[in-house]
């Protein structure tokens, strides 16, 4: 099976196939900083598996050997590689896919970094649109 995705303005654009390594959503202080957000949702797959097909993304190392790609338009954070830690392995954020509900993901990781308040967000009161 084959996903494609992109960032927010439509300037970049990839795709992968096959079936990823994982699924999961990571709570560490890198993505959390990366993306403004309390978590990323990440999608592994092979090297040979991940295809860009338009655009050239910005790469940022944020910290060691972990290399973030971004829109240089938009700013939307795309993909990960750390040749240290994951060789071979681009992690994409899945919910740049367009269709991001076909890889739910399967696990929780970093939870050592978490923010407290995450534990319990389940827990808040939801509204399908901003609330009246």
């Amino acid at each position: 099976m084959t996903h494609q995705g992109g960032c927010h303005c439509g300037a970049v654009r990839f795709e992968v196939s096959g079936d990823p390594q994982h699924v999961a959503l990571c709570h560490c202080s890198d993505c959390r900083k990366s993306s403004g957000a309390p978590m990323v949702a990440w999608a592994a797959f092979t090297e040979d598996q991940f295809k860009l097909v338009e655009g050239e993304p910005v790469t940022f190392n944020s910290s060691g050997s972990a290399m973030r790609s971004f829109c240089p338009k938009c700013g939307s954070g795309l993909y990960y590689r750390n040749q240290e830690f994951l060789p071979g392995i681009v992690d994409i954020q899945s919910a740049t896919l367009d269709d991001p509900d076909a890889l739910p993901p399967g696990a929780h990781i970093q939870t050592a970094e978490r923010l407290g308040w995450m534990e319990t967000a389940h827990s808040l009161p939801a509204f399908e649109r901003f609330p009246g």
